[in-house]
């Protein structure tokens, strides 16, 4: 079953990580010194916060994230079929995790991210920047592409 993906980027990383934690009503899942993350059921999501020195305060992208390979395939196709140009990443670092990932962004310029994470890294991950995908987006993140490719 796939999850739901929210990254947000915030100013106070510790006061964010109280209050969502309040929200939630559970820990994160992981924990850094600039990101968190909770891996909630209830609602079914993988939110992410990220500090300023990887993210643009407020919601940085939007995803969907595959629990195995095939899911992956289903969604990546589905980007395909969406008359936008895709951009296919595959393995990447991120966030402190490694996975495969590819990206869109929607006629108004919203971020997409379709991904499939198989393993952790002791490293935040680095990488190009959303303005790349999308006039909209933040200038700086690690999670995102350089470029969009024709689909």
């Amino acid at each position: 079953m796939k999850r739901m993906h929210i990254h947000v980027g915030v100013a106070d990383l510790a006061a964010s990580i109280q209050f969502y934690s309040t929200l939630f009503d559970t820990e994160p899942t992981v924990t850094k010194d600039d990101y968190a993350k909770w891996m909630l059921d209830d609602p079914r999501v993988n939110f992410a916060i990220s500090s300023e020195k990887h993210a643009t305060r407020g919601i940085e992208h939007l995803g969907i994230q595959a629990e195995n390979p095939d899911e992956l395939q289903q969604v990546f196709s589905r980007l395909r079929s969406a008359d936008a140009p895709v951009l296919e990443e595959g393995q990447t670092t991120c966030c402190y995790a490694k996975s495969e990932k590819s990206w869109i962004a929607d006629p108004d310029g919203v971020v997409w991210e379709a991904f499939y994470t198989n393993g952790e890294s002791v490293d935040y991950g680095e990488g190009p920047t959303l303005s790349a995908v999308s006039a909209n987006a933040s200038e700086s993140s690690c999670c995102t592409p350089s470029a969009v490719s024709a689909g």
